[in-house]
């Protein structure tokens, strides 16, 4: 049994869920989302929740299950509240700054690293060492912060680099003589 499968979605306050088949749109004060489940579970909604059951007891059955429920929380939370990630930039001349609609990343190379905004995500730099990643979505905010991580990896002797904010990073010792 699937301890997180067996557990209802609950429905925010100001969000609604539609039903058709194995698609589910939940609306809320921020936007739409949608996901299609696969064949191996059932969707249903009950007392203001929506609860997911499987089809069977099959391996893949109950790992749709629990994988669906959490995808489904997911659409719930990003149409109430909205996801949000902070990277920290470490380093001596490391900057980033919003030129419209591109983040400039000065992070150690000859030249600026330009990353253009997704569309379905807002980014903002508070501070000159700061980026802050928000959206509905919670695998495209992930997937843009990774990106921007990618740029600049911390490294373990110094510990420069683009962090997530409170990402421990294990550091090393450097040569000895």
């Amino acid at each position: 049994m699937s301890r997180i499968g067996k557990k209802p979605v609950p429905l925010a306050k100001g969000v609604s869920a539609t039903i058709s088949g194995q698609t589910i749109e939940v609306k809320g004060p921020k936007g739409s989302l949608s996901f299609t489940a696969t064949d191996d579970i059932t969707l249903s909604q009950e007392d203001g929740a929506i609860k997911v059951t499987p089809r069977g007891m099959s391996k893949r059955a109950r790992q749709q299950w629990g994988m669906a429920r959490s995808v489904i929380e997911n659409l719930v939370t990003g149409v109430s509240t909205g996801f949000r990630k902070e990277l920290d930039v470490t380093g001596v001349g490391y900057r980033v700054q919003m030129q419209g609609n591109v983040l400039k990343l000065a992070v150690g190379y000859t030249h600026d690293v330009e990353f253009p905004v997704p569309a379905d995500v807002t980014i903002t730099a508070p501070k000159q060492t700061e980026i802050v990643v928000e959206g509905i979505d919670a695998q495209r905010v992930g997937q843009v912060a990774a990106n921007i991580r990618e740029f600049r990896p911390p490294e373990p002797y110094k510990g420069k680099g683009i962090r997530y904010r409170g990402e421990f990073i294990f550091r090393k010792e450097g040569k000895k003589k």
